[in-house]
């Protein structure tokens, strides 16, 4: 196997790493509790945190055998690998336009990487690295800041994984860095390097955890693999003087690169707003309880106010008929009542059946005449609304 095969191949099973623990701290995300941004007990959530690390070591050993320019957009499948693994492992499908989104996403960012021009290696100066640290610090900050007035879970979810993916970045910055200074012989110079490898490694784990909390997996892992390799190259471009390949029509190509993968997260965060509402709309489409309806529009439902109405009922007067008896018919109150829908089906009305009793001609002893409602006395006689005879 040559070196270029065996570095594909790498940067392929680094891809797959990569989504396979996405996909494991998603189920932990939705399986917790949520009251830490990371379940450090959980032996699953460590379980993801060796499949990221293993996802990194073999693309940095994928950098070492191949190409800058075919490693970094090979890594950008990661969203790709993600989707037919959580439909295979977690049962969890993507629709269409879950697809569409990842795919733009995935083609944008590795059309932007492989544009990115190979350089020589640059390190970051004791001042550069206290300025880029303040200021990655100052905007993780910032973005967990925007999270806490965020209500809705999936848009939350999408400034937590910028968030991370800007410490993935600026962790990949100082990797260089320190890459840089193992290679020139200066050890000791690297130490501040590796302390801020740790602390933004650790930041951009927790932050990314709890961004796929309430909110799939999809958005927040191309969130997180396309900002990471975005801040780095930014920081390469602005710092390193790194240039993007093939002058100005390269300089736009990138640019439209950058919008490609841009919509292609907007598609994703879209999607998942959709799935959201119609969850909500499912949620809400059943007829609430009886007696909390009746509770809420100040309708008395408790047995106590029953009681006081069947028994208002009972003993109210009936005024007598000329010539004879009445008889009352005590009738039956439910123990809630239902309030009447806006739309209600006239077969939910019901029947009205009347009972042997006066007649409005001759009395209660009297015959019925022919235009009597009430039939023949001592019948039955039901009416039905008139959209139902």
């Amino acid at each position: 196997m040559t070196s270029l095969a065996l570095s594909v191949l790498l940067s392929l099973v680094s891809a797959v790493a990569y989504a396979a623990g996405a996909i494991v701290q998603e189920r932990v995300a939705t399986t917790g509790s949520g009251h830490s941004p990371a379940p450090l007990r959980n032996r699953v959530w460590w379980a993801a945190v060796a499949l990221n690390g293993v996802g990194a070591v073999l693309h940095v050993v994928a950098l070492a055998y191949g190409p800058l320019s075919l490693v970094q957009p090979l890594g950008a499948l990661t969203i790709v690998f993600a989707l037919p693994m959580a439909a295979l492992f977690v049962r969890r499908r993507a629709g269409a336009t879950a697809w569409r989104g990842a795919i733009m996403a995935t083609v944008g960012l590795a059309g932007l990487l492989a544009l990115t021009g190979n350089s020589e290696s640059h390190a970051l100066n004791g001042r550069d690295q206290l300025i880029v640290a303040g200021a990655t610090l100052g905007a993780v900050a910032l973005l967990l800041l925007i999270s806490k007035g965020v209500h809705r879970p999936v848009v939350r979810s999408v400034v937590l994984a910028g968030a991370a993916g800007i410490a993935f970045g600026i962790a990949s910055v100082f990797t260089k860095t320190v890459a840089v200074g193992l290679a020139s012989g200066a050890v000791g110079a690297g130490v501040p390097a590796l302390l801020a490898i740790a602390g933004f490694a650790a930041t951009g784990l927790l932050v990314s955890q709890a961004a796929y909390r309430g909110a799939g997996l999809t958005a927040p892992l191309a969130t997180v693999t396309v900002v990471n390799p975005v801040i780095a190259a930014v920081v390469g471009l602005t710092m390193f003087g790194e240039q993007f390949r093939h002058g100005t029509a390269g300089t736009m190509l990138a640019l439209a690169c950058a919008v490609v993968a841009a919509g292609g997260l907007i598609l994703l965060t879209t999607e998942r707003l959709g799935a959201e509402h119609r969850d909500a709309r499912a949620a809400d489409g059943g007829l609430p309880d009886a007696a909390a309806d009746g509770e809420r529009a100040g309708v008395g439902s408790s047995d106590g106010m029953e009681r006081e109405d069947v028994a208002a009922a009972e003993s109210a007067p009936v005024p007598s008929a000329p010539g004879g008896t009445v008889e009352v018919v005590r009738g039956t109150f439910s123990a809630a009542r239902r309030p009447m829908p806006v739309l209600m089906p006239l077969e939910c009305l019901g029947r009205v059946a009347f009972g042997p009793g006066m007649s409005r001609n001759t009395g209660p002893a009297g015959p019925a005449g022919p235009d009597d409602p009430t039939g023949p006395q001592g019948t039955v006689q039901t009416l039905t609304p008139p959209a139902l005879r």
